[in-house]
C-alpha cells in the first residue's frame, strides 16, 4: 500500500441471504487528506460498500487494510474506535438537547456525579475553533438551521477521533451558501490532515470539491479518476453506462383552471411554533409550481396538511373543487384527485415487508382488473408489477421481492411508479429525487413535465434548487411560515438569488409578487 494510503477495500463481495448481490468484488483506495468522491446509481453498491466500511454491514468476503493494517471491523463502535466516522444523510441528533449536549453525549465531562456543563461547554467551544467549525454550543438543536445540525454532525464525529470521515449526500438539504461555507470547512479538515469520502449525486459539486473519484456500477467499481482529468458528462456516463442529457427543455406552461386554492392556512406546532402564518396560493392546469425554503420554514406542515396527515389550525383548502374539511385524510385526499409522492419514503411512502407489486397496487387493490368479488387476482397483481419495474427500470429480480431489500432510489422508483399511474389531477411530489441518481432524477424530472403538458397540475417541493430552476414554472419561496417570493419568471433567476430569500435576507413585497 503506497504510504499515502489511508485506506484499501479489496475484493469485496456483499451477498444477502436472499441471494441478491450487493457488492461484486470492489476495490477502492483513498489517499490520506483527500476529498474522494464516490458516485454511482441507486442499487450500485456504494452505500453498502459504505455501510461495510463504518461496520453496519459485514462482507461476505473481501479485506479492509486500514493506515497499514488489515482490520475487522465489526461495528459502528469499532469503526469510531479505528478513527472512521460517519455523517449520515439523516441527522442523528436530539432536537430538545443543546448543540453542546449532544455533541458530547455519551462521553459527558463529570463533576462529582453530575455531568460538568460549563466544561462541556468549554470543550465544544474548543473544539469547533480547532476544526474551523463554529456552534451555537448553547441553543437547543431544534432551533438551529439545517447547515448548522450538519456541522454539528461533524464535529461529534471529530471529538471522538475520526480521522477518515464518510459524509452521505451532505448537501441535499443545504442552500447555496451553506454549501459554500460546508465546502469551506470540509478543505480546512483536509488541511489538518482528515480525509473525506462524499457521497453525492451532484456532480457540478464533485468537480467543485472532490480531488478523485471512484465510480460503481451494478454492484463493480467500474473506474477512479483524478477530478481535474474528467468532466461531469464524462462522470456521468460512468455511472451509467451511456450518455444522459440532463438539460430539460419544454414548452412555456399553459396554465388553465384552478386545480387547487390553499386560503389563509395556518398551522401552531406543538413546541408552540407557528409554522404555517397565513399561506395562500393556487395551483394551476398545465403548470409544475414550486416550493423552495430551508427545511423547517413550514413546507412539511403545508404537505402533511393538503394530502390529510396532518389537520389544519385555520384556513381553507379546495383539490378540484372539492372543499376538504378541517379534518380529513390521505384517503379522502386521493379520491378527491391528489397523488403524494413522499419525503420520507419509508416512513410514508412504502409497507417494507410488502413486495414491490404490493407496494404499487396499494391505492388500488379493491379495484379491477386487481380485485373482483373481493378476491385479490395476484396473477394481475404481479402482471402489472413487472410491467412497472421495465416502465419505472426498477432494480431488481421480482415484483415479489419485498421492499426492505431494494436500495433507497428503487424505492422511490416504486412509489413514483404507484403515485404516477394513479390517474391524478394533482401531484404533490415532495423532495422526490433526494437520494437518487443522476439518471433516475432526470426520469423523474422528466415524468413531472409530462404531467403538466398532460394539463396535470404538479406542486414540487424540493431542497435541490437547480431542480426547481429546471423543472418548475413558477416558485414560492418559504420563510419562517410565510411566503416571501413569488417567481413568475424561472429563468430570470439563479441557485443565489433563491438563497437570499430563503434565508431570509430578502423579501418581496405583495405588490412583487403578485397574483399566486
Amino acid at each position: 500500500m503506497a504510504d499515502n494510503c489511508i485506506l484499501e477495500m479489496k475484493n469485496i463481495w456483499k451477498i444477502y441471504p436472499n441471494g441478491v448481490v450487493a457488492n461484486k468484488d470492489m476495490n477502492l483506495k483513498v489517499n490520506k487528506g483527500e476529498i474522494h468522491a464516490l458516485l454511482g446509481e441507486n442499487g450500485a453498491g456504494k452505500s453498502t460498500l459504505m455501510k461495510i466500511l463504518f461496520g453496519i454491514e459485514q462482507p461476505t468476503k473481501g479485506e479492509i487494510i486500514y493506515e497499514g493494517r488489515q482490520v475487522d471491523i465489526s461495528s459502528p463502535h469499532k469503526a469510531i474506535e479505528y478513527g472512521i466516522g460517519m455523517v449520515h444523510q439523516h441527522f442523528m441528533l436530539v432536537p430538545s438537547l443543546t448543540v453542546a449536549e449532544n455533541i458530547i453525549l455519551g462521553m459527558e465531562p463529570k463533576k462529582g456525579l453530575s455531568i460538568d456543563i460549563d466544561q462541556a461547554y468549554r470543550f465544544v467551544q474548543e473544539q469547533s475553533d480547532l476544526f474551523g467549525l463554529p456552534v451555537p454550543s448553547k441553543e437547543k438543536v431544534k432551533d438551529i438551521s439545517v447547515g448548522m445540525k450538519q456541522r454539528v454532525e461533524i464535529i461529534k464525529t471529530l471529538v471522538r477521533g475520526a480521522n477518515l470521515i464518510i459524509l452521505d449526500e451532505p448537501t441535499a438539504v443545504l442552500t447555496p451558501q451553506e454549501t459554500v461555507d460546508l465546502f469551506n470547512a470540509l478543505k480546512n479538515l483536509t488541511e489538518k490532515g482528515k480525509t473525506i469520502i462524499f457521497i453525492t449525486h451532484k456532480l457540478n459539486e464533485v468537480k467543485e470539491i472532490a480531488d478523485r473519484i471512484t465510480v460503481t456500477r451494478r454492484g463493480r467499481v467500474v473506474g477512479t479518476a483524478d477530478v481535474k482529468d474528467i468532466s461531469e458528462i464524462e462522470m456521468s456516463k460512468m455511472m451509467v453506462g451511456r450518455d444522459v442529457d440532463i438539460r430539460i427543455e419544454k414548452e412555456p406552461a399553459q396554465s388553465g383552471e384552478k386545480l387547487m386554492e390553499i386560503n389563509d392556512l395556518e398551522f401552531t406546532r406543538t413546541d408552540g411554533v407557528k409554522s404555517l402564518k397565513g399561506i395562500s396560493f393556487s395551483l394551476r392546469e398545465g403548470e409544475i409550481l414550486g416550493v423552495a425554503g430551508v427545511e423547517g420554514n413550514g413546507q412539511t406542515e403545508l404537505v402533511q396538511i393538503i394530502t390529510g396527515i396532518i389537520p389544519r389550525e385555520k384556513g381553507r383548502i379546495k383539490l378540484n373543487q372539492v372543499e376538504l374539511p378541517k379534518i380529513t385524510d390521505p384517503g379522502f385526499c386521493r379520491d378527491a384527485g391528489l397523488s403524494h409522492i413522499p419525503s420520507d419514503r419509508m416512513e410514508r411512502g412504502v409497507a417494507a415487508d410488502s413486495t414491490i407489486a404490493e407496494n404499487i397496487i396499494s391505492d388500488r387493490f379493491k379495484k379491477v382488473p386487481f380485485s373482483k368479488n373481493g378476491v385479490i387476482k395476484w396473477k394481475e397483481v404481479y402482471g402489472f408489477g413487472e410491467e412497472m419495474i421495465k416502465e419505472f427500470d426498477i432494480r431488481t429480480d421480482s415484483a415479489r421481492t419485498e421492499i426492505k431489500m431494494l436500495s433507497g432510489g428503487n424505492i422511490q422508483k416504486v412509489v413514483v411508479a404507484r403515485e404516477f399511474t394513479a390517474h391524478s389531477k394533482i401531484t404533490i411530489a415532495d423532495q422526490p429525487t433526494r437520494g437518487i441518481d443522476v439518471a433516475a432524477a432526470d426520469f423523474i424530472r422528466r415524468r413531472l413535465v409530462k404531467e403538466r403538458e398532460n394539463n396535470l397540475g404538479v406542486l414540487l417541493v424540493s431542497a435541490d434548487l437547480t431542480e426547481l430552476l429546471e423543472v418548475a414554472d413558477r416558485i414560492i419561496v418559504l420563510f419562517k411560515g410565510e411566503i416571501v417570493a413569488h417567481f413568475k419568471e424561472v429563468k430570470q433567476i439563479n441557485e443565489t438569488v433563491l438563497g437570499e430569500y430563503m434565508l431570509g435576507i430578502k423579501r418581496m413585497s405583495s405588490e412583487e409578487m403578485g397574483d399566486l
